[in-house]
């Protein structure tokens, strides 16, 4: 079922994709005065199709749905020995338009997919999604947040005066601030959000050093490199399962429980994670009651087994959901963010695809269909808030390569007609068709390394 329903929402995020970038090329063809013969979602050979309009342009479905194309009057696909362009024909021929006509109508894809990504992260930001608050969880010492001073409770306000108010725009402009290659990055904190140790001490601004950052380290779960981590609730204990190892041991819901084996449990977190490390063990937990009197008692965990990994568990209801925010914005300042957002996702791809080609990054950041379908099906399972922003990404991701100066891509034709600008006249033929070639190779190059990441990302 989750491999089908992988499948479903890969291709409905990647159709509306592929439709609004060749309809970017299209309309602007058409603006143009260009002839079109073909729109096509999809390569390969033509399962469906239909002709309508004043020039009878075929609409149609191919057989492969990874891509799509808009097919032009062009001299250069005319068969050989076919009758030549009437004057009228040529006037409305791709190769006999302008050079800025062209670039307009090459441009027009890539920016087609940028401006749906500002929409659909503009419908995302007027509706509001729930995500974790910026508040800390307990630093621990000696991390970089600590040496820093910061403090389990304290709330993030502002990264280098930037405002932040959910967990992903956190990490967001510290990977930012990283990649710009800041050695410091500053940080606006409310303090005494959560938690009594930090409740008598007053807000604050403090620097955080990023230096001991490695490239390596940027592409995982950097900010816990750093001592930062999603504050969870209290370890407060809920329903217990009846006739289960906390029942049986006495334990009640309002519970909350302070050590295991007298380890300190900093929340509800800490206390999920020691007891699925001590599976079939007798663990001593101590804590007080909802009534407020002290206890300690001794449970022993069952073993349930993931995925051949041996877990401990008690059967009680723990909740360790974060603090959530949900913040709003107006059409104006939706769209505005929605922009900002595409520039700055547009601006980190480019960066890192630049630190790969420098070997700075790992090429395994390059992905294939098979995990694009992967993370499809992941994010439409979350709700349709985390598909849309998935589609958004992936949006953006489509506009960024198709501007590659890798000829075959929309990219190297918008080089070719740069390169026309600046000499006046085209480029010879001979130089286009090797340019093909060797972009075509590129091409094939750069998916394969994705379909073997792919592959790797598969095997246990």
């Amino acid at each position: 079922m989750n491999l089908l329903q992988s499948f479903l929402a890969f291709i409905f995020a990647l159709g509306p994709l592929v439709v609004a970038h060749e309809l970017g090329h299209y309309l602007v063809a058409r603006w143009c005065g260009v002839k079109v013969l073909r729109f096509s979602v999809g390569l390969g050979n033509v399962v469906w199709s239909r002709r309508f309009g004043a020039d009878q342009t075929e609409w149609a479905i191919s057989a492969w749905p990874l891509g799509g194309y808009v097919k032009m009057l062009d001299v250069r696909e005319a068969e050989e020995g076919s009758k030549a362009f009437s004057p009228d024909e040529l006037k409305r021929e791709f190769t006999h338009q302008s050079v800025w006509k062209r670039i307009a109508i090459v441009a027009a894809g890539p920016l087609a997919n940028f401006l749906l990504a500002i929409a659909l992260l503009a419908v995302l930001f007027m509706h509001g999604v729930p995500e974790p608050a910026t508040i800390l969880r307990d630093v621990l010492v000696q991390t970089p947040a600590h040496l820093a001073g910061l403090r389990g409770g304290d709330k993030v306000l502002t990264v280098n005066g930037e405002p932040v108010t959910g967990w992903s725009e956190l990490r967001w402009e510290m990977l930012q601030a990283a990649l710009r290659e800041n050695s410091v990055v500053k940080l606006d904190i409310a303090r005494g959000v959560a938690g009594e140790k930090a409740a008598s001490l007053p807000s604050l601004s403090l620097e955080l050093p990023l230096s001991g950052l490695s490239a390596k380290d940027l592409e995982g779960d950097f900010l816990t490199r750093l001592g930062l981590e999603i504050a969870r609730p209290p370890a407060v204990l809920g329903k217990a399962t009846p006739g289960g190892p906390a029942q049986l041991a006495g334990f009640q819901a309002g519970d909350r429980i302070l050590t295991v084996d007298s380890k300190p449990v900093i929340d509800s977190q800490d206390l999920v994670e020691q007891i699925r490390a001590a599976p079939d063990k007798i663990l001593s937990i101590g804590g007080k009651s909802a009534s407020g009197e002290a206890f300690l008692r001794s449970v022993r965990t069952e073993v349930l087994t993931v995925n051949d990994r041996k877990l401990g568990r008690i059967q009680v209801e723990i909740s360790s959901s974060p603090t959530m925010v949900s913040v709003k914005q107006n059409f104006a300042q939706a769209m505005l963010k929605g922009a900002e957002k595409t520039w700055s996702v547009s601006v980190l791809t480019v960066k890192v695809f630049g630190k790969m080609l420098i070997g700075e990054a790992s090429w395994k950041n390059v992905t294939g269909p098979i995990t694009i379908a992967d993370y499809a099906g992941q994010s439409a399972r979350l709700g349709w808030e985390s598909f849309v922003g998935f589609i958004a990404l992936i949006s953006i991701s489509l506009g960024v390569m198709n501007l590659l100066p890798i000829p075959v891509l929309d990219g190297g034709f918008l080089l070719y007609y740069s390169l026309e600008v600046l000499m006046g006249r085209p480029l010879p033929e001979r130089v286009g068709d090797i340019a093909q070639r060797v972009g075509l190779g590129l091409l094939i190059m750069l998916m394969s390394v994705a379909i073997v990441n792919d592959v790797v990302r598969l095997l246990p």
